[in-house]
This record gives structure tokens, C-alpha cells and sequence, in this order.
């Protein structure tokens, strides 16, 4: 009996062993297609940033991912600890992806300066077109099924143009800019990506029958980018209809391409449909780098240290980067991985319903790593 049991034993761990080969011969081959290991800079962010990062790189390392991460702490409410902001843009520039944790914005600036600390980053890097793909996950019950929306945003102008003052006492002027050349720009981005990816519908969002001039302009431009893509269906919709249609009827909308203070309300209405801010993955694209970076951008102060925030956003990040530079096979496994642990629903995060932390999620992901 005991021999009987040796046997199958020494079977089980050479069939593992074989498994393990396996899999590690596909990414090797994937490693040395893609020739030399990829540098990325690293934003770890603040609240609990940091934390979701260490998930991220703790899991690339489990899947021996051929990316080594530059790491810089940039940070407006601790600046005395904060890299150089030309520092950082300096190394996107050179290294042309990074994987950023989210950066707090203070009510108040130390210094008086109305630009926050992610404006000018994505000013300086030219960072104009925020894409967040929202879509459901399995084993993520919410009230609606099957969504699969791109929110394309333009961040470069809009209302964050940070030109505003006081013209008399008790009288604040906020300058709203729109520019053909930009909502040209960010409407033919839009297009473009639903072309690649096979998308059927393009919306604008909009408010042009209140800002007659503004958002008239970028509606405009949509509209004239639009007779350039004949295969692609266009429409337009009011922003505030906008946000009605997508809590009734989601499943409506394909692409969505909007100015940025819409974007920003519509990309975290979205977030909260398919499981809220820890579930969905973003990138902020410039015609050089991209930024990825969570969806829904939330700092969660509140948790620092306790170990419960939802590392999944930051995760997915990881597998857009990984296919971004030509790391598919990569890409998949950890994506296979997360899909793997949602849908068992043992290990889920409080955000979930369920009472595993941060460290508990990030281990079974690498458990399920093959």
C-alpha cells in the first residue's frame, strides 16, 4: 500500500513538474522574443498606493515578469519627502510606460499654485487621452450584466485648466477651454480606437445646449472627425441624459468619448456598476508614454495599513502594461489568475462582500499563476 502511494505520489509531483515546464518555457520563449527585460517607472502614490503597488510587484515576481520597475515617491500632500516633478517626467520620457498609484489632491495648495500635482504631470507629458475600459467581471455580482464601455476623456483643458480668480470680493471667475485643435485631437483618438478594436459606436457626450460655445465646439469636432469613420455609428447625448442611460441601460453604449470634467464624473459612475473603484483599470495615453493607473481615482486614505484595500485595479493595470510591451502570454497569465480567483469567490475584499485583505487576494493570485 505504502509503495501504491509512493507511486502515485512520485506521478502527481512529475505531472506538476511537467505543468511547471512547461509554462515556464512559453515565457521564457516570450522573454527572449521580446529580447532585453523592460524598465518602467513606478509611481507608488498615495494612501494606500503603495500597498496595491507592492501586490503588483509582488505578483510580477512570482510570474518571473521581465520588467524592472524605476520607483519614484511623487507626492502634493508630503512634498518635503516628494521627488522632483522633472525628475518623474523625465523618466516617463525616457522609459515611455509607467504604473502610477493614485496622487491625493489637498483643498489647498502649500505654495498658492492652482495646478495640481497630476495636471502638471499630465501637462508636461502631454498625457491627453485618459482611457478606462469598464466592463463586468466574472464571478462579480452587480445589478447589470455583460458591461463593456471604453470612457475616452480629453485632460489636458476643459475645466482643470486651473484659470480661475476672484475678480471682487465674493466673486470667483472659473475659465472653461476648449480648443478645436484638442477636441479634434481626442475625437479622432476616440475613432481610431474603435476602429483597432472592432468597436461598432462612438458617443459624444456633451452639455452644448447650456455651454452653446464650449461644448458646442467639441461637439462640432466630433461630429467632423465622424464623417471620416462611415463604419462607425455616431451619436451624441447630453451629459446629464448620459448619466440615466447608463444606470438604467449601460449595455447601450460602446465607446464614449467626452471633455474632462465629464469624463471624470462618467469614468467613476461606470466604475460603480461593474464593482466600484478596485476593480477597474485605466491608462492615460500621450502620442510617446503611457500612464496606467486605476480607473476611479480614490486614494482611500481611510485605509492606510489595515490591509483591506481591493488590489485588483492595480493588477489589471499591470496586464495592460504587460500588452502594451508585447508581453501577451504574460499578460494572460496573470490575467487568467485574477479571472480565477473572482469567480471561485473564496478570497474576496471587503469592497466584494467578502472579509479577505489585500495580502490574502495577492497570494491567491499567485497561487493560481500557471
Amino acid at each position: 500500500m505504502s509503495m501504491l502511494a509512493r507511486t502515485l505520489g512520485r506521478a502527481a509531483l512529475q505531472a506538476a513538474a511537467t505543468r511547471s515546464l512547461h509554462i515556464s518555457t512559453v515565457l521564457r520563449e516570450e522573454s527572449n522574443y521580446g529580447a532585453n527585460r523592460t524598465t518602467c517607472t513606478l509611481i507608488p502614490g498615495d494612501g494606500v498606493g503603495p500597498e496595491l503597488v507592492y501586490a503588483l510587484q509582488e505578483v510580477f515576481k512570482a510570474a518571473n515578469v521581465p520588467v524592472d520597475f524605476e520607483s519614484y515617491f511623487l507626492s502634493e500632500i508630503n512634498p518635503v519627502l516628494s521627488a522632483k516633478l522633472e525628475d518623474v517626467v523625465g523618466s516617463i520620457q525616457k522609459n515611455k510606460v509607467c504604473i502610477k498609484g493614485i496622487l491625493a489632491t489637498p483643498d489647498y495648495s502649500n505654495v498658492g499654485d492652482l495646478q495640481t500635482l497630476n495636471m502638471k504631470l499630465r501637462t508636461d507629458l502631454d498625457l491627453y487621452a485618459n482611457v478606462v475600459h469598464v466592463r463586468s467581471l466574472p464571478g462579480v455580482k452587480t445589478r447589470h450584466e455583460n458591461i463593456d464601455t471604453v470612457i475616452i476623456r480629453e485632460q489636458t483643458e476643459g475645466e482643470y485648466s486651473a484659470l480661475e480668480h476672484e475678480s471682487v470680493p465674493g466673486i470667483v471667475e472659473c475659465l472653461k477651454i476648449v480648443t478645436a485643435k484638442k477636441s479634434m485631437r481626442i475625437a479622432k483618438f476616440a475613432f481610431d480606437y474603435a476602429t483597432k478594436n472592432n468597436r461598432k459606436k462612438v458617443t459624444a457626450v456633451h452639455k452644448a445646449n447650456i455651454m452653446k460655445l464650449g461644448d458646442g465646439l467639441f461637439l462640432k469636432c466630433c461630429e467632423e472627425v465622424s464623417k471620416l469613420y462611415p463604419r462607425i455609428q455616431f451619436e451624441k447625448m447630453i451629459v446629464d441624459n448620459t448619466t440615466m442611460q447608463m444606470v438604467s441601460n449601460p449595455n447601450q453604449f460602446d465607446v464614449m468619448v467626452t471633455p474632462n470634467l465629464y469624463g471624470a464624473i462618467v469614468d467613476n459612475l461606470a466604475s460603480g456598476l461593474v464593482g466600484g473603484a478596485g476593480v477597474v483599470a485605466g491608462a492615460s495615453y500621450s502620442s510617446e508614454a503611457v500612464v496606467f493607473e486605476p480607473g476611479a481615482r480614490h486614494t482611500f486614505a481611510e485605509a492606510v495599513g489595515k490591509n483591506v484595500a481591493n488590489p485588483t485595479a492595480m493588477l489589471l493595470c499591470g496586464t495592460k502594461l504587460l500588452r502594451h510591451i508585447n508581453l501577451p502570454t504574460y499578460s494572460e497569465v496573470v490575467q487568467n489568475a485574477i479571472n480565477k480567483v473572482l469567480n471561485d469567490g473564496k478570497v474576496r475584499t471587503k469592497d466584494l462582500g467578502g472579509q479577505s485583505t489585500t495580502l490574502d487576494f495577492t497570494r491567491a493570485v499567485i497561487a493560481n499563476l500557471h
